[in-house]
């Protein structure tokens, strides 16, 4: 039997064992470089829940979460190039060491536009943690301070990246292939 999640998927890019593994050596950096502090946690919905969840379940310190939700992308492959506030902060961040947690770095547009918003608001410090990145550190249009994985310039999904909202509960990352995705599909 096929698994139905698997359709519009072309191949595995990040195995979940690869996650895994990645995603525990964040932790170990980010309980270093905070061992001493409380940080607020930043998790950008609704991409970056899985990463989030599993990164902080690994890491050792004390720590509070709190959740934005922005978007720039809709129901399509490219950013629109128009970033919109959906679900804003419930906290305040002012002088808060601020770990803003984002599922991947790809025009750079809407972490950008979230990196402005954030640091208008006088947190202490604020570094940036991505899962993926089309960027290297040092290369990227934008700040991200710890990434998992630098990826080819495809269009990806699974672990909390979707098409349409669909492919967010697949355990991998996987190369999304329009060509093999049913319409026929629900949602």
């Amino acid at each position: 039997m096929t698994d139905a999640r698997m359709v519009g998927v072309s191949r595995v890019l990040i195995s979940e064992e690869e996650l895994r593994s990645r995603i525990a050596e964040l932790a170990a950096e980010l309980d270093a470089e905070y061992r001493n502090d409380f940080p607020i946690v930043i998790g950008v919905l609704n991409g970056a829940v899985f990463f989030l969840t599993d990164l902080i379940r690994e890491m050792k310190i004390p720590l509070e979460i709190d959740f934005m939700a922005v978007s720039s992308y809709g129901d399509s492959t490219r950013s629109s190039g128009v970033v919109q506030i959906i679900k804003d902060l419930s906290k305040s961040i002012e002088g808060r060491r601020v770990i803003v947690i984002e599922d991947i770095v790809d025009s750079g547009l809407t972490l950008k536009y979230l990196i402005d918003n954030l640091a208008s608001r006088n947190p202490a410090d604020l570094r940036v943690v991505v899962l993926l990145s089309k960027w290297a550190i040092g290369q990227a249009p934008v700040q991200h301070d710890h990434v998992g994985f630098v990826i080819p310039d495809e269009f990806v999904v699974g672990y909390g990246l979707d098409f349409a909202g669909r492919y967010r509960n697949l355990p991998f990352v996987g190369v999304y292939d329009p060509k093999a995705d049913s319409a026929d599909l629900p949602g």
